[in-house]
C-alpha cells in the first residue's frame, strides 16, 4: 500500500460526522439502514464510535446519505484555493488489502471525490451500490490491470486506459493481476437540479433539502 503520511481514522468524529448528515436529512436509523443496505446495528455502533467501517460499508452509508466518503472523513472548506499535501490527505483502508486517498477538497454543496486507489495483487474490492441518478465517474488506470464491472458486464483496462460511466448502476473493482492496482477516480454525486426538481414536485423528499430546491427553482 502506499507509503505517504496520512492522519489515522478517528472513529469518534467519523461517527459525529455520520450523525449529523444524517440528522441534516431528517433520517433516522432505520431510513438510512434501508437506503444503504446497511443494518441499523451498525450504522449505530459506527456513529458511537464503536465499530471502524470497511470501506465498503462505509460507501454505503455514504450514498444512502447522497454523499461521499470525503465529506464524511473531511472538514468542509470554501476557498478559490485549497492546497492538500500528501499528509493531510484522508486515507481510508480495507483489512482486504486496499486503500482509497481522497484528494479533493470538501467543497459546500459539492459532492465530489476525487480519489487514487491501491489495489493489492488478487484483491477483490467488491461492489458498490448505485449513486444518485445523473452521477458520473471518470476512471484512469496509471498501474496494473483493473477488472471493472458495471450492472454485471466486466471491462478489463490496463495501464494508460480510461473510462466513463454513469454512476447510478453497481460498480465492482478487482485485480486480477501479480502486481499492485492504482487507478484515479473522479465521482460526481452532485445532485442534478432535473432530478431534485421531480423528487420536490412529487412530493417524495426531505423538508431541508425541498426549501433548499424551491429556492433555487425559484430564483432562476
Amino acid at each position: 500500500m502506499s507509503d505517504l503520511s496520512t492522519p489515522p481514522l478517528d472513529l469518534g468524529t467519523l461517527g459525529q460526522r455520520i450523525r449529523q448528515e444524517r440528522g441534516a436529512r431528517q433520517l433516522s436509523l432505520e431510513d438510512l439502514a434501508a437506503r444503504s443496505g446497511v443494518s441499523r446495528g451498525m450504522i449505530s455502533a459506527v456513529e458511537r464510535g464503536e465499530k471502524a467501517p470497511t470501506v465498503l460499508v462505509l460507501d454505503r452509508i455514504a450514498t444512502g446519505l447522497g454523499t461521499t466518503i470525503a465529506r464524511l472523513l473531511g472538514e468542509e472548506r470554501a476557498a478559490r484555493v485549497i492546497v492538500r499535501r500528501a499528509g493531510e490527505q484522508n486515507v481510508a483502508r480495507d483489512p482486504s488489502g486496499w486503500e482509497r486517498r481522497i484528494l479533493s477538497p470538501v467543497l459546500p454543496g459539492i459532492e465530489f471525490e476525487l480519489m487514487r486507489t491501491t489495489i493489492g495483487s488478487g484483491v477483490d474490492a467488491g461492489a458498490f451500490s448505485p449513486h444518485v441518478e445523473g452521477s458520473r465517474e471518470y476512471l484512469a488506470v496509471e498501474q496494473g490491470t483493473l477488472l471493472l464491472t458495471l450492472d454485471g458486464v466486466a471491462y478489463t483496462l490496463h495501464a494508460g486506459d480510461s473510462i466513463y460511466y454513469a454512476g447510478d448502476c453497481v460498480h465492482a473493482f478487482a485485480n486480477p493481476g501479480d502486481g499492485p492496482l492504482v487507478y484515479y477516480l473522479a465521482m460526481d454525486v452532485t445532485p442534478r437540479l432535473s432530478s431534485l426538481e421531480s423528487r420536490v414536485r412529487s412530493g417524495a423528499h426531505d423538508a431541508p433539502l425541498a426549501a433548499s430546491i424551491e429556492r433555487r427553482l425559484h430564483d432562476g
